[in-house]
């Protein structure tokens, strides 16, 4: 299925997508437990979950670390000057592979404001920054960018798709 196909979804799978975007139950069957709550089966929820990884609809799941409870509490939101669009995409895959890197994007140039390409970096410490910077100037070519060090931390959340309050 490509990335622009649309799947149609029931209620009962918005449902079932509300239940899976907040932590699994803690019981020996989540996702039993997870069909009891919107009316399936384990084997409906498993099939339904399998067919929405295998369009590319849920691209992951994985576990919400909390990086500044295990020590990477130094953050920076990088931008890049990259005018080429062909050179940003090919600097997007390579800092995409960066494990320090868990953003990465293109937006278009703004009048006064030549950065397309952004990343999120994280690190134990302001140094870490500067040398994974280092390795991705080196890996991309790139030179010029701006990092904006991250000084506090409101709000940080997943988006919730279907939430109750949709439509209204």
């Amino acid at each position: 299925m490509s990335g622009n196909s649309k799947v149609k979804m029931g209620e009962q799978d918005r449902k079932l997508i509300r239940l899976l975007q907040e932590e699994l139950p803690l019981v020996s069957n989540p996702y039993e437990e997870l069909g009891r709550r919107v009316g399936l089966s384990e084997s409906e929820v498993l099939q339904r979950v399998s067919a929405w990884v295998d369009s590319g609809v849920i691209r992951r799941f994985g576990a919400t670390v909390r990086h500044q409870r295990v020590g990477y509490s130094y953050n920076s939101m990088v931008v890049w000057k990259v005018t080429d669009p062909e050179a940003a995409d090919r600097a997007g895959e390579i800092f995409a592979g960066f494990a320090e890197v868990t953003h990465c994007y293109r937006r278009p140039q703004f009048e006064g404001w030549p950065y397309t390409l952004y990343t999120m970096v994280h690190s134990t410490s302001e140094q870490g920054i500067g040398q994974t910077l280092e390795k991705m100037k080196q890996a991309s070519g790139l030179q010029e960018h701006r990092g904006l060090l991250s000084v506090k931390e409101w709000k940080k959340t997943s988006m919730k798709y279907f939430s109750e309050q949709e439509g209204q």
